[in-house]
């Protein structure tokens, strides 16, 4: 009868130790997923990404590479935080406008992640002509549109978050991720662009074709001579009265 129970004993405690050593694999896990994410690493290149040729546009601590459009010694809205460029938007005192880089840039590939305030309205402008007679940086650069899922043009089919904004609906349905980072793409080659959010393609324009100059006609951008007009130029980040944030900022010339 001791036997018996002395092998039952056994038994149970294997079963138990398998038990422990199962939950403490899961735990292990969980911590080391919950470890990478917590110290994900930011604004900061990759030794294969130096090897292909990328350059940060972001170093995550200062404004270096970037100046407010048209008024670089202003006292502007955008500064850094936490490791990301940030618009802010409760201080009356600041100077509000764009971000503009101190580079243009013409065939090249441009990644960034970014998030927005719920019902805020933001964008990337690409080729932008940073002229004294142009106000500001819209009237001279198409734009990648990014807004917040409740944006009331959040469903405009041409102003949809990774369009071209007013010219093209999303290529491919894509959702904001709201409260989240997002991930934005644009590639320019020879005046062919791309533009891509969370990976997926969203917009594909050619600007060297005629097509676009009467695209461009055709909307109230006609009003501004400089806009669309090269297919070379600066990015630009847009500031619209509402918070965003953009981190990860990263270009390689192709």
């Amino acid at each position: 009868m001791r036997k018996k129970i002395t092998g039952c004993v056994l038994v149970l405690l294997i079963l138990a130790s398998c038990k422990t050593d199962k939950k403490k694999d899961d735990s292990d896990t969980w911590r080391t997923k919950k470890a990478a994410v917590a110290n994900a690493t930011h604004n900061q290149l990759l030794e294969v990404e130096k090897e292909e040729g990328w350059e940060l546009l972001f170093d995550g601590k200062t404004m270096n590479g970037w100046h407010l459009y048209n008024d670089p010694d202003a006292e502007s809205v955008w500064e850094v935080v936490d490791g990301s460029l940030h618009s802010n938007a409760n201080d009356e005192s600041l100077t509000a406008g764009d971000l503009v880089t101190d580079n243009a840039y013409e065939n090249y590939e441009l990644t960034l992640e970014w998030k927005i305030s719920g019902n805020g309205n933001s964008g990337v402008f690409i080729n932008v002509q940073e002229l004294p007679e142009v106000p500001t940086a819209w009237q001279s650069g198409p734009e990648y549109q990014i807004l917040g899922a409740d944006h009331m043009d959040y469903d405009v089919p041409e102003k949809r978050p990774g369009c071209l904004y007013v010219f093209l609906p999303q290529q491919n349905n894509v959702e904001v991720k709201q409260g989240e980072w997002n991930k934005t793409r644009i590639k320019q080659v020879d005046g062919k662009i791309e533009f891509y959010l969370n990976g997926v393609l969203t917009a594909e324009k050619d600007f060297s074709l005629p097509e676009w100059k009467e695209g461009i006609a055709g909307t109230h951008f006609s009003k501004y001579p400089e806009f669309g007009k090269t297919t070379e130029g600066k990015v630009a980040l847009q500031y619209w009265y509402f918070e965003t944030w953009f981190r990860n900022i990263k270009i390689r010339e192709l």
